[in-house]
């Protein structure tokens, strides 16, 4: 794929896939929203272990893709979406009596004429391509992510960390303040493409071989479904988690 430079006429394109791989339930939950110049992007990881994962993380797609649909000002109303899908899974987990049973990680693109605007919350991640390079991403609310981050791991540990489940910031519990995190506005120009994927997705794929997969393909399908082929073939005779993605090309 050849980068482009982006004009208000050049239209979004996207893929999507979610996949149980080996447990019983997806937690996972996706959403996507399309609007007269504008998109919407979700991608959510109800936390395992805890049960009623895929709750929580339907719950927050939801109210993601309900306000979408008001994006006057992406910058504000990211914020809003995060702020809103918190306060309604809280009121949900105390009418559910579950509150330690209803935790979600949270990943999501909004896309006007001119930008990008990116939001996240836990281990789900979302990576801005340019030049068949990652050019971005979000950094992992996780304990592997903070030992990089002082040099006592290298980035490329982080997959394989002991730890690599262990979140730090998620969607259910108590905030004292917000716990997600915004990423200043990026200019569509610079943006080739975007992924956005649960651990289960990222685990199981080296960035390199993502960029590799970009190069050769010839629509976001065709991108998402090379990495899913590598995806199952890296997570043969393991326990695969539910790994899910958009993928997202701006032509």
């Amino acid at each position: 794929m050849k980068n482009k430079v982006i004009t208000l006429e050049q239209k979004i394109r996207y893929s999507k896939s979610s996949n149980i791989g080996s447990r019983e339930v997806n937690e996972d939950s996706i959403g996507v929203y399309v609007g007269e110049n504008r998109y919407g992007f979700v991608v959510c990881d109800g936390l395992g272990g805890h049960g009623m994962g895929d709750v929580a993380s339907g719950i927050v797609r939801d109210v993601f893709v309900e306000m979408f649909k008001e994006m006057d000002n992406p910058s504000k109303e990211l914020k809003n979406a995060f702020q809103a899908a918190q306060d309604i899974l809280m009121a949900e987990q105390s009418r559910l009596k579950a509150t330690k049973k209803m935790k979600t990680t949270a990943v999501s693109l909004m896309i006007d004429k001119k930008k990008a605007y990116i939001g996240h919350i836990g281990d789900s991640r979302l990576y801005i391509f340019n030049n068949n390079c990652v050019y971005k991403r979000t950094l992992d609310h996780s304990i592997p992510q903070m030992l990089v981050i002082t040099n006592e791991i290298k980035e490329s540990e982080i997959r394989n960390h002991p730890d690599r489940s262990m979140i730090l910031k998620v969607m259910g519990v108590e905030w004292d303040e917000p716990m997600y995190e915004i990423m200043k506005p990026v200019p569509l120009k610079k943006c080739q493409a975007f992924l956005l994927c649960t651990d289960g997705f990222w685990e199981l794929i080296e960035d390199d071989v993502m960029c590799k997969c970009l190069e050769t393909s010839d629509s976001p399908d065709d991108w998402l479904n090379k990495m899913r082929e590598i995806i199952e073939i890296n997570g043969e005779g393991k326990n695969m988690d539910n790994n899910s993605a958009i993928a997202v090309w701006c032509d």
